[in-house]
């Protein structure tokens, strides 16, 4: 499992890379592999709209099951990876590339002390699988 060490973690599996004030998100590579593979994603946000930290941005649709994806903190979209919808295999083949999701004008840059770095995700994630 990949999990890599300059990103932070939320509990439901969304990734976010800090570069100053934005956020990228995307989800886990376990996230990934849990679902299987990928079929469909549907963005229910807009690039201007606000969202709320745990605030549902997207749903992901694989052969198996259907997953809500969370934004991991608050603030204004300011980019939506466009090229998803058509690629929806992407989010297994790059979970960490190609498949990022949105980008987040963080609002209260503080709320990524609640998320988790490398080695605690990989706990966390090892803890799920027993």
């Amino acid at each position: 499992m990949n999990i890599p060490a300059d990103l932070l973690y939320a509990q439901t599996d969304e990734w976010a890379k800090v570069d100053g004030n934005t956020a990228t998100v995307g989800i886990t590579d376990y996230a990934q592999d849990q679902l299987s593979d990928v079929v469909f994603i549907e963005f229910l946000v807009a690039v201007g709209d606000t969202v709320q930290k745990g605030q549902q941005i997207a749903t992901v649709e694989s052969v198996k099951a259907a997953a809500d994806i969370n934004a991991p903190v608050s603030g204004t979209v300011t980019a939506i990876n466009e090229a998803l919808p058509q690629s929806p295999e992407l989010i297994n083949k790059d979970p960490f590339g190609q498949a990022w999701m949105v980008r987040i004008e963080m609002s209260e840059p503080a709320e990524t002390r609640q998320l988790m770095n490398a080695d605690g995700y990989a706990k966390y994630c090892e803890e799920r699988s027993h």
